[in-house]
């Protein structure tokens, strides 16, 4: 099963026990996780985190909203069978990841 977990900081073993830890992929950044996805398909499950730190300019980078977004609006892909759980500290980011992933995988399994 593939699975990313996004987050500039932790490891999925800071996040889930350690049988549940085991084989994800960490894509640090938006720009990686698009273009990982991109290159090797929507994987199984995606762990989400919401600040993503800032880019190399010290500006505050796309967030794991922006990825969800992408996903949703800009990928293309058939999300129908994705798995998803947000881990992120920030209570306001990560519902809002949530009912976006929801509202629209809810959406895609009434049309």
């Amino acid at each position: 099963m593939k699975k990313i977990f996004l987050d500039d900081i932790r490891t999925p073993e800071m996040v889930y026990n350690s049988n549940e830890a085991k084989d994800f992929i960490v894509i640090r950044n938006y720009a990686d996780f698009v273009n990982y996805i991109k290159r090797n398909s929507l994987p199984e499950f995606i762990s989400f985190d919401n600040d993503l730190g800032l880019d190399e300019n010290g500006e505050i980078a796309p967030d794991g909203y922006a990825a969800a977004k992408w996903l949703v609006y800009e990928s293309g892909l058939d999300l129908r069978e994705l798995q998803f759980k947000v881990h992120s500290a920030n209570p306001v980011a990560a519902e809002q990841i949530r009912g976006l992933l929801r509202n629209y995988l809810a959406f895609l399994k009434k049309s």
